[in-house]
Protein backbone atom coordinates (compact mmCIF):
# COMPACT_ATOMS: atom_id res chain seq x y z
CA UNK A 1 0.00 0.00 0.00
CA UNK A 2 0.92 3.36 -1.12
CA UNK A 3 2.16 5.46 2.24
CA UNK A 4 0.25 9.13 2.20
CA UNK A 5 1.92 11.90 0.60
CA UNK A 6 4.94 9.17 -0.84
CA UNK A 7 6.64 10.57 -4.19
CA UNK A 8 8.64 7.51 -6.04
CA UNK A 9 11.51 9.90 -7.49
CA UNK A 10 13.15 13.12 -6.91
CA UNK A 11 11.77 14.71 -9.82
CA UNK A 12 8.23 14.39 -8.14
CA UNK A 13 9.85 16.04 -5.26
CA UNK A 14 11.26 19.15 -7.56
CA UNK A 15 7.49 19.30 -9.04
CA UNK A 16 5.72 19.15 -5.45
CA UNK A 17 8.33 21.51 -4.31
CA UNK A 18 7.40 23.74 -7.20
CA UNK A 19 3.96 24.10 -6.44
CA UNK A 20 4.05 24.77 -2.50
CA UNK A 21 6.91 27.31 -2.68
CA UNK A 22 6.45 31.59 -3.69
CA UNK A 23 7.80 31.74 -7.32
CA UNK A 24 10.96 33.89 -5.64
CA UNK A 25 11.86 30.78 -3.50
CA UNK A 26 12.13 28.09 -5.33
CA UNK A 27 13.45 29.93 -8.09
CA UNK A 28 16.33 30.49 -5.60
CA UNK A 29 17.09 26.68 -5.40
CA UNK A 30 17.59 26.77 -9.01
CA UNK A 31 20.59 28.44 -8.40
CA UNK A 32 22.48 27.87 -11.58
CA UNK A 33 24.78 31.26 -13.01
CA UNK A 34 24.64 33.38 -16.01
CA UNK A 35 22.92 30.77 -18.67
CA UNK A 36 22.96 27.99 -16.56
CA UNK A 37 25.79 25.46 -18.97
CA UNK A 38 26.92 24.16 -16.06
CA UNK A 39 23.93 23.59 -13.73
CA UNK A 40 22.66 21.77 -16.89
CA UNK A 41 25.83 19.98 -18.03
CA UNK A 42 25.31 18.64 -14.20
CA UNK A 43 22.19 16.39 -14.81
CA UNK A 44 23.16 15.84 -18.28
CA UNK A 45 26.18 14.41 -18.42
CA UNK A 46 24.59 11.10 -16.27
CA UNK A 47 22.60 10.55 -19.23
CA UNK A 48 25.46 10.04 -21.10
CA UNK A 49 26.85 7.37 -18.82
CA UNK A 50 25.51 3.54 -19.52
CA UNK A 51 25.39 0.29 -17.50
CA UNK A 52 27.07 -3.20 -18.29
CA UNK A 53 24.53 -5.33 -16.06
CA UNK A 54 24.08 -9.04 -15.83
CA UNK A 55 21.35 -11.62 -15.79
CA UNK A 56 22.28 -14.25 -13.47
CA UNK A 57 24.38 -14.75 -10.86
CA UNK A 58 23.42 -11.77 -9.21
CA UNK A 59 23.81 -11.01 -5.48
CA UNK A 60 20.99 -11.52 -3.21
CA UNK A 61 21.49 -9.27 -0.98
CA UNK A 62 23.47 -5.82 -1.42
CA UNK A 63 25.50 -3.57 1.17
CA UNK A 64 25.17 0.01 0.34
CA UNK A 65 27.24 1.23 4.05
CA UNK A 66 30.50 2.81 3.41
CA UNK A 67 32.75 5.41 5.27
CA UNK A 68 33.28 8.93 5.06
CA UNK A 69 35.70 10.84 7.19
CA UNK A 70 36.01 8.15 9.41
CA UNK A 71 32.27 8.05 10.17
CA UNK A 72 30.34 4.77 9.52
CA UNK A 73 26.97 5.29 6.80
CA UNK A 74 24.65 3.43 5.79
CA UNK A 75 24.20 4.92 2.03
CA UNK A 76 27.13 6.70 0.02
CA UNK A 77 24.79 9.85 -0.11
CA UNK A 78 25.11 12.84 2.75
CA UNK A 79 23.88 16.03 2.88
CA UNK A 80 25.83 18.72 1.39
CA UNK A 81 26.11 21.90 2.93
CA UNK A 82 23.34 24.54 2.13
CA UNK A 83 22.79 28.13 3.30
CA UNK A 84 19.47 29.35 4.24
CA UNK A 85 16.76 26.63 4.49
CA UNK A 86 13.76 28.65 4.45
CA UNK A 87 11.59 26.59 2.59
CA UNK A 88 10.44 25.01 5.35
CA UNK A 89 10.10 26.30 9.50
CA UNK A 90 11.93 22.98 10.58
CA UNK A 91 15.03 24.26 7.78
CA UNK A 92 18.35 22.40 8.76
CA UNK A 93 16.99 20.65 11.59
CA UNK A 94 14.23 18.64 9.80
CA UNK A 95 17.08 17.40 7.09
CA UNK A 96 19.56 16.15 9.96
CA UNK A 97 16.54 14.24 11.84
CA UNK A 98 15.75 12.82 8.34
CA UNK A 99 19.73 12.23 7.57
CA UNK A 100 19.97 10.47 11.24
CA UNK A 101 16.92 8.45 10.54
CA UNK A 102 18.42 6.71 7.60
CA UNK A 103 22.12 6.39 8.85
CA UNK A 104 24.12 8.93 7.16
CA UNK A 105 25.78 12.16 7.83
CA UNK A 106 24.68 15.93 7.58
CA UNK A 107 26.38 18.84 6.56
CA UNK A 108 25.77 21.97 7.84
CA UNK A 109 26.20 25.45 6.10
CA UNK A 110 27.65 28.70 7.94
CA UNK A 111 24.84 30.37 6.41
CA UNK A 112 22.07 28.17 7.70
CA UNK A 113 19.44 29.31 9.26
CA UNK A 114 19.57 26.91 12.19
CA UNK A 115 22.16 26.83 14.73
CA UNK A 116 25.32 24.13 14.81
CA UNK A 117 24.00 23.34 18.28
CA UNK A 118 20.29 22.24 17.12
CA UNK A 119 21.62 20.48 14.09
CA UNK A 120 24.56 18.29 16.24
CA UNK A 121 21.32 17.61 18.63
CA UNK A 122 19.05 16.23 15.46
CA UNK A 123 21.88 14.43 14.10
CA UNK A 124 25.80 13.85 15.95
CA UNK A 125 27.02 12.94 12.98
CA UNK A 126 27.57 16.37 11.71
CA UNK A 127 29.84 18.05 9.50
CA UNK A 128 30.53 22.12 9.71
CA UNK A 129 31.10 23.75 6.59
CA UNK A 130 32.40 27.49 6.34
CA UNK A 131 34.04 29.76 3.72
CA UNK A 132 37.11 31.71 3.78
CA UNK A 133 35.19 34.77 5.42
CA UNK A 134 36.73 37.53 7.90
CA UNK A 135 40.37 36.37 8.09
CA UNK A 136 42.55 33.59 10.36
CA UNK A 137 41.67 35.06 13.61
CA UNK A 138 37.63 35.06 12.79
CA UNK A 139 38.20 31.46 11.36
CA UNK A 140 40.37 30.17 14.06
CA UNK A 141 37.54 31.36 16.75
CA UNK A 142 34.76 29.46 14.43
CA UNK A 143 36.44 26.63 14.02
CA UNK A 144 37.25 26.26 18.05
CA UNK A 145 33.45 27.15 18.38
CA UNK A 146 32.02 24.30 15.54
CA UNK A 147 34.41 21.62 17.51
CA UNK A 148 33.33 22.67 21.18
CA UNK A 149 29.73 22.54 19.25
CA UNK A 150 30.00 18.80 18.34
CA UNK A 151 30.87 18.96 14.93
CA UNK A 152 32.60 15.81 13.64
CA UNK A 153 34.54 16.53 10.67
CA UNK A 154 35.18 20.70 8.85
CA UNK A 155 34.15 21.31 5.13
CA UNK A 156 36.07 24.55 3.37
CA UNK A 157 33.81 25.32 0.29
CA UNK A 158 35.97 26.97 -2.34
CA UNK A 159 34.01 26.81 -5.23
CA UNK A 160 31.76 30.02 -5.13
CA UNK A 161 32.89 32.96 -7.11
CA UNK A 162 31.25 36.16 -8.02
CA UNK A 163 29.02 34.80 -11.02
CA UNK A 164 25.89 34.84 -9.62
CA UNK A 165 24.09 36.76 -12.00
CA UNK A 166 21.08 35.06 -14.16
CA UNK A 167 20.40 35.24 -17.84
CA UNK A 168 16.49 34.17 -16.92
CA UNK A 169 16.59 36.79 -13.97
CA UNK A 170 17.67 36.08 -10.29
CA UNK A 171 15.08 35.59 -7.81
CA UNK A 172 14.57 39.08 -5.61
CA UNK A 173 15.62 37.89 -2.40
CA UNK A 174 14.85 40.66 0.79
CA UNK A 175 17.73 41.64 3.35
CA UNK A 176 15.45 40.48 5.85
CA UNK A 177 11.70 39.82 6.51
CA UNK A 178 10.12 42.53 7.70
CA UNK A 179 6.91 44.30 7.26
CA UNK A 180 8.07 46.02 3.69
CA UNK A 181 9.57 42.72 2.52
CA UNK A 182 6.19 40.89 3.61
CA UNK A 183 4.20 43.49 1.55
CA UNK A 184 6.41 42.81 -1.56
CA UNK A 185 6.24 39.63 -1.54
CA UNK A 186 2.48 39.04 -0.68
CA UNK A 187 1.24 38.65 -4.38
CA UNK A 188 3.19 35.48 -4.52
CA UNK A 189 3.05 34.20 -1.01
CA UNK A 190 -0.72 34.61 -0.98
CA UNK A 191 -0.95 32.08 -4.21
CA UNK A 192 0.77 29.33 -1.93
CA UNK A 193 -1.22 29.13 1.01
CA UNK A 194 -0.29 25.52 2.33
CA UNK A 195 3.70 27.13 2.74
CA UNK A 196 2.14 30.19 4.91
CA UNK A 197 0.48 28.24 6.48
CA UNK A 198 3.32 26.28 7.88
CA UNK A 199 5.46 28.84 9.00
CA UNK A 200 1.86 30.65 10.66
CA UNK A 201 1.76 27.58 12.71
CA UNK A 202 5.06 27.09 13.64
CA UNK A 203 5.15 30.69 14.96
CA UNK A 204 7.66 32.19 12.96
CA UNK A 205 8.87 33.63 9.91
CA UNK A 206 11.58 32.73 7.22
CA UNK A 207 14.66 33.42 8.81
CA UNK A 208 17.25 35.12 7.03
CA UNK A 209 19.63 35.49 9.48
CA UNK A 210 22.96 33.58 9.89
CA UNK A 211 23.04 32.49 13.46
CA UNK A 212 26.66 30.02 13.27
CA UNK A 213 28.26 33.66 12.10
CA UNK A 214 26.92 35.86 15.18
CA UNK A 215 29.68 38.11 16.52
CA UNK A 216 28.94 38.93 20.23
CA UNK A 217 25.55 37.75 19.88
CA UNK A 218 24.41 39.42 16.90
CA UNK A 219 23.45 37.28 14.06
CA UNK A 220 24.27 38.90 10.33
CA UNK A 221 21.75 38.81 7.60
CA UNK A 222 22.59 36.04 4.97
CA UNK A 223 23.58 39.25 2.97
CA UNK A 224 25.57 40.82 5.50
CA UNK A 225 27.94 37.79 5.85
CA UNK A 226 27.86 37.54 1.49
CA UNK A 227 29.21 40.75 1.97
CA UNK A 228 32.00 40.14 4.58
CA UNK A 229 32.93 37.07 2.66
CA UNK A 230 33.21 39.51 -0.50
CA UNK A 231 35.81 41.82 1.22
CA UNK A 232 37.78 39.19 2.22
CA UNK A 233 40.55 38.44 -0.21
CA UNK A 234 40.99 34.89 -1.30
CA UNK A 235 42.79 32.23 0.54
CA UNK A 236 46.09 30.98 -0.43
CA UNK A 237 47.08 27.38 -0.62
CA UNK A 238 49.42 27.97 2.56
CA UNK A 239 46.11 29.10 3.85
CA UNK A 240 44.22 25.92 3.17
CA UNK A 241 47.18 24.48 4.85
CA UNK A 242 47.24 26.28 7.48
CA UNK A 243 43.27 26.05 8.24
CA UNK A 244 43.64 21.69 8.16
CA UNK A 245 46.51 22.20 10.92
CA UNK A 246 44.18 24.25 13.47
CA UNK A 247 41.67 21.96 12.43
CA UNK A 248 43.24 18.85 13.57
CA UNK A 249 40.71 16.50 12.19
CA UNK A 250 38.66 15.35 9.23
CA UNK A 251 38.70 18.12 6.51
CA UNK A 252 36.51 18.05 3.42
CA UNK A 253 37.92 20.90 0.87
CA UNK A 254 34.93 21.28 -1.64
CA UNK A 255 35.16 22.64 -4.89
CA UNK A 256 38.12 20.34 -6.82
CA UNK A 257 37.08 20.51 -10.38
CA UNK A 258 41.01 20.61 -11.90
CA UNK A 259 44.21 17.49 -11.34
CA UNK A 260 46.71 20.07 -9.91
CA UNK A 261 44.03 21.56 -7.39
CA UNK A 262 43.22 17.85 -6.20
CA UNK A 263 47.59 17.21 -5.53
CA UNK A 264 47.98 20.70 -4.12
CA UNK A 265 44.85 19.90 -2.02
CA UNK A 266 46.57 16.51 -1.06
CA UNK A 267 49.64 18.41 -0.27
CA UNK A 268 47.88 20.75 1.93
CA UNK A 269 46.50 17.98 4.14
CA UNK A 270 42.87 17.85 4.04
CA UNK A 271 41.13 14.14 4.54
CA UNK A 272 38.63 14.59 1.71
CA UNK A 273 38.05 16.13 -1.29
CA UNK A 274 34.65 16.97 -3.37
CA UNK A 275 34.57 17.34 -7.10
CA UNK A 276 32.14 19.89 -7.63
CA UNK A 277 31.16 23.01 -9.37
CA UNK A 278 28.90 24.48 -6.40
CA UNK A 279 25.61 23.43 -8.52
CA UNK A 280 26.19 25.06 -11.08
CA UNK A 281 26.36 28.15 -9.19
CA UNK A 282 29.90 29.18 -9.55
CA UNK A 283 31.73 29.52 -13.13
CA UNK A 284 29.45 28.87 -15.54
CA UNK A 285 30.93 26.69 -18.44
CA UNK A 286 32.54 24.18 -15.63
CA UNK A 287 32.27 21.34 -16.75
CA UNK A 288 30.02 18.83 -14.74
CA UNK A 289 31.57 17.20 -11.99
CA UNK A 290 30.91 13.71 -13.12
CA UNK A 291 33.32 14.63 -16.36
CA UNK A 292 36.29 15.82 -14.09
CA UNK A 293 35.76 12.98 -11.46
CA UNK A 294 37.69 9.92 -13.13
CA UNK A 295 41.11 11.81 -13.85
CA UNK A 296 40.71 13.35 -10.09
CA UNK A 297 39.92 9.90 -8.54
CA UNK A 298 42.93 8.17 -10.27
CA UNK A 299 45.33 10.94 -9.76
CA UNK A 300 44.73 11.32 -5.50
CA UNK A 301 42.21 8.45 -4.81
CA UNK A 302 44.25 6.42 -3.16
CA UNK A 303 45.74 9.45 -1.11
CA UNK A 304 42.91 11.45 0.44
CA UNK A 305 38.71 10.56 0.05
CA UNK A 306 36.84 11.59 -3.01
CA UNK A 307 33.60 12.61 -2.98
CA UNK A 308 31.45 14.57 -5.75
CA UNK A 309 28.45 16.56 -5.89
CA UNK A 310 26.41 18.15 -8.47
CA UNK A 311 23.20 16.93 -10.41
CA UNK A 312 22.68 13.83 -8.09
CA UNK A 313 18.80 12.66 -8.94
CA UNK A 314 18.88 8.97 -9.02
CA UNK A 315 20.11 6.27 -7.13
CA UNK A 316 22.03 5.22 -10.92
CA UNK A 317 23.62 8.78 -10.62
CA UNK A 318 24.99 7.76 -7.37
CA UNK A 319 26.07 4.37 -8.46
CA UNK A 320 27.84 5.61 -12.03
CA UNK A 321 30.04 8.43 -9.53
CA UNK A 322 30.97 5.49 -7.16
CA UNK A 323 32.18 3.42 -10.04
CA UNK A 324 34.15 6.30 -11.74
CA UNK A 325 35.68 6.73 -7.87
CA UNK A 326 33.75 8.58 -5.63
CA UNK A 327 33.42 7.28 -2.34
CA UNK A 328 29.94 9.20 -2.04
CA UNK A 329 28.19 11.68 -3.18
CA UNK A 330 26.53 14.39 -1.64
CA UNK A 331 23.36 16.32 -2.44
CA UNK A 332 21.94 19.45 -2.26
CA UNK A 333 18.75 20.62 -4.42
CA UNK A 334 17.07 17.17 -3.99
CA UNK A 335 17.49 17.28 -0.11
CA UNK A 336 16.18 20.72 -0.46
CA UNK A 337 13.03 19.87 -3.01
CA UNK A 338 12.11 16.78 0.09
CA UNK A 339 12.04 19.29 2.46
CA UNK A 340 9.85 21.60 0.41
CA UNK A 341 7.53 18.84 -0.36
CA UNK A 342 6.69 17.04 2.85
CA UNK A 343 9.54 18.54 5.51
CA UNK A 344 11.47 15.61 7.40
CA UNK A 345 9.67 12.93 5.73
CA UNK A 346 10.13 14.55 2.70
CA UNK A 347 13.80 14.07 2.76
CA UNK A 348 13.44 10.86 4.20
CA UNK A 349 11.48 9.66 1.00
CA UNK A 350 14.38 11.72 -1.09
CA UNK A 351 17.24 9.42 1.03
CA UNK A 352 15.27 6.49 0.44
CA UNK A 353 14.02 6.93 -3.67
CA UNK A 354 18.30 7.24 -4.00
CA UNK A 355 18.81 3.98 -1.35
CA UNK A 356 15.92 2.10 -3.30
CA UNK A 357 17.64 3.12 -7.20
CA UNK A 358 21.39 2.36 -5.72
CA UNK A 359 20.27 -0.87 -4.79
CA UNK A 360 18.35 -1.88 -7.59
CA UNK A 361 21.77 -0.87 -9.71
CA UNK A 362 24.18 -2.98 -7.87
CA UNK A 363 21.30 -5.78 -8.50
CA UNK A 364 21.44 -5.31 -12.11
CA UNK A 365 25.16 -5.36 -12.20
CA UNK A 366 25.70 -8.16 -10.24
CA UNK A 367 27.67 -6.40 -7.35
CA UNK A 368 26.97 -7.36 -3.98
CA UNK A 369 28.59 -3.89 -1.91
CA UNK A 370 29.18 -0.30 -3.21
CA UNK A 371 32.76 -0.74 -2.63
CA UNK A 372 32.53 -3.44 -5.46
CA UNK A 373 31.66 -1.27 -8.23
CA UNK A 374 34.34 -0.19 -10.98
CA UNK A 375 34.88 1.42 -14.80
CA UNK A 376 33.61 -1.65 -15.88
CA UNK A 377 30.24 -1.46 -15.24
CA UNK A 378 29.93 1.71 -17.03
CA UNK A 379 29.36 2.41 -20.69
CA UNK A 380 31.87 5.75 -21.18
CA UNK A 381 31.27 7.73 -24.68
CA UNK A 382 34.21 8.87 -26.43
CA UNK A 383 34.90 12.23 -25.52
CA UNK A 384 32.90 12.20 -22.25
CA UNK A 385 35.96 12.84 -19.63
CA UNK A 386 37.02 16.08 -18.82
CA UNK A 387 40.93 16.57 -17.49
CA UNK A 388 41.63 19.64 -16.30
CA UNK A 389 45.04 21.32 -15.19
CA UNK A 390 46.72 17.81 -15.81
CA UNK A 391 50.43 19.76 -16.03
CA UNK A 392 52.02 17.41 -14.07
Amino acid sequence: MARSGWFETVAEAQRRAKRQLPRSVYSALLAGSERGVSYQDNTDAFAELGFAPHVAGLAATRDLSTTVMGRQISLPVIISPTGVQAVHPDGEVAVARAAASRGTAMSLSSFASKSLDEVVEANPTTFFQMYWLGGREVLERRMNQARERGAVGLILTLDWSFSYGRDWGSPAIPEKIDLKAMASFAPEVILKPQWLLRFARSGSLPDLAAPNLAEDGVAPTFFGAYGQWMQTPPPSWEDVAWMCEQWGGPFLLKGISRIDDARRAVDAGVSAISVSNHGGNNLDGTPAPIRVLPSIAETVGEQVEVLLDGGIRRGSDVVKALALGARAVMIGRASLWGLAAGGQTGVENVLDVLRGGIDSALLGLGKSSVRDLGRDDVLIPEGFQRRLGDGG
